[in-house]
């Protein structure tokens, strides 16, 4: 696929409410290198719900052409319709390292792809892809409305967006486990209070749709339109 030069439209510079400390792409590394080699079994399990409702919402949609951003070990690669094309992108080499060995011993011949790059920032031409999905990864990239106008232009008109992820809570016992973590965001490799406008501006947040995933609501899985 062929590169896009980059302009100042792709990064929004308008405020909005982010995370309390920040992220960056070096400190992502630092944390997925040392969550790789126990990620499927620290929290696989607990995404599961969240990565099936994605997958199955992703194999639902008319298209042929997917991106999966954040791809990790590929624990969500073998859900996919075969006659779907999936490549993945990831900021880990460990993590992807392992996807690509899942690929080779699961002979996922939909999997098109794997590549080591930044979600903010991709090398793929203007719309080539129908479906855009992000899995637990607008709360660990450095600028989430980055990452959104980014999906925007590698998505065909007429595409779809799909996010997973955990979404700050209001009030409540879990709102105040969320801002206790906060500071410790650098060494989770995300972000724990983490709010849905964050991730999308007012237009955005209108015509969205969320519904929340197992388990216990903990996770959104989010579709916008292109």
């Amino acid at each position: 696929m062929n590169s896009h030069p980059h302009t100042s439209e792709h990064a929004p510079t308008l405020s909005y409410p982010g995370p309390h400390t920040a992220l960056d792409a070096a400190a992502v590394r630092r944390a997925y290198r040392r969550w790789a080699a126990i990620y499927d079994t620290s929290f696989g399990g607990i995404s599961a719900g969240g990565r099936r409702a994605a997958v199955r919402a992703v194999n639902a949609l008319p298209g042929r052409e997917v991106l999966e951003v954040g791809v990790g070990t590929g624990l969500s690669l073998p859900l996919y319709r075969r006659d779907k094309r999936v490549v993945g992108i990831d900021l880990s080499p460990e993590m992807l390292a392992r996807a690509r060995a899942r690929v080779a011993a699961d002979r996922l011949d939909h999997v098109v792809a794997l590549h080591e790059m930044d979600a903010e920032a991709t090398s793929f031409a203007d719309a080539s892809f129908d479906v855009a999905v992000a899995m637990f990864v607008a709360s660990v990239v450095p600028h989430p409305r980055r990452l959104l106008a980014e999906l925007k232009r590698v998505v065909r008109p007429g595409g779809h967006l799909l996010f997973v992820n955990h979404f700050a809570a209001e009030r409540g016992v879990r709102w105040w486990v969320e801002r206790t973590l906060a500071p410790a965001s650098r060494a989770l490799g995300w972000h724990p209070d983490f709010r849905f406008e964050a991730l999308l501006p007012p237009a955005d947040l209108a015509a969205a749709e969320r519904r929340p995933v197992a388990p216990l609501g903990l996770f959104s899985l989010v579709a916008l339109g292109v």
